[in-house]
């Protein structure tokens, strides 16, 4: 019998900080959590909030950036001038840092959220502001979760910018051909029954080292659990893919 410490492993993480509602229980599920840092959602009070029952179910944390677009909450793909992107990220990153430092816990990796994670997967200067930001916003260069052969992943391969990649599936997206999501605006883009993302989330997890369920989709709660349940079925040992401490 294989002992469970030769299992593998894997990292279930979640977006929150959003005002979903559900994030108190989501925490008891996932292994880190990517926490939205005022960009398209969160405040001061929500983000010390977040990290501090992260920090009490030991789950690792990472700063989720975002256009400044509170109003679409982040989903709509805006025309920012680099210089003026990374100044806002690299505010957003600090602000998450700042109040991880406050409640005794550390922000470990860069998630961008939204369209802007979309749009760094495929364009080459909005995927070099991010890993700009991953490389300098804090004193040492963070991890970026991002899509396996996507144009953020290559290009921090390629620069040597000193910021390493996580390869990230997503639970409860459908994906094109590509690798790339499904625009959720699409029939099926968002995966909503808990049975289909239980069957799915052990091939997903083939691919990658981290798997996401979104704290706003839908019904995220029941989803993240039977995240778990399937990965765990399929024998993957869930532990954060960097550090809680």
């Amino acid at each position: 019998m294989t002992d469970a410490t030769d299992a593998p492993r894997i990292d279930l993480n979640a977006d929150l900080g959003e005002g979903a509602g559900d994030d108190e229980a989501i925490l008891d599920v996932v292994t880190s959590a990517s926490i939205a840092c005022g960009g398209h959602a969160g405040d001061a009070v929500s983000m010390r909030l977040a990290l501090t029952r992260a920090r009490e179910r030991g789950v690792a944390v990472g700063a989720h950036p975002s256009y400044v677009d509170r109003e679409h909450f982040g989903r709509r793909s805006l025309d920012v001038e680099a210089r003026v992107l990374q100044a806002q990220l690299t505010d957003q990153v600090r602000a998450l840092a700042d109040a991880a430092a406050d409640v005794g816990t550390t922000v470990r990796y860069v998630k961008p959220h939204g369209a802007l994670y979309n749009t760094a997967m495929v364009d080459p200067a909005v995927a070099d502001v991010v890993l700009a930001v991953a490389a300098t916003a804090l004193a040492a260069p963070l991890p970026v979760f991002a899509l396996p052969g996507s144009v953020l992943a290559r290009r921090a391969t390629a620069a040597g910018v000193g910021v390493a990649v996580v390869p990230e599936a997503f639970a409860d997206r459908a994906a094109r051909a590509d690798g790339t999501l499904v625009p959720r605006g699409e029939p099926g883009a968002v995966l909503t029954e808990p049975e289909e993302v239980r069957a799915r989330v052990a091939g997903l997890a083939a691919h990658a080292r981290t798997v996401c369920v979104h704290g706003d989709t839908p019904g995220a709660l029941t989803l993240a659990r039977a995240a778990r349940t399937g990965l765990e079925a399929a024998g993957f040992r869930l532990e954060p893919v960097l550090d809680a401490s």
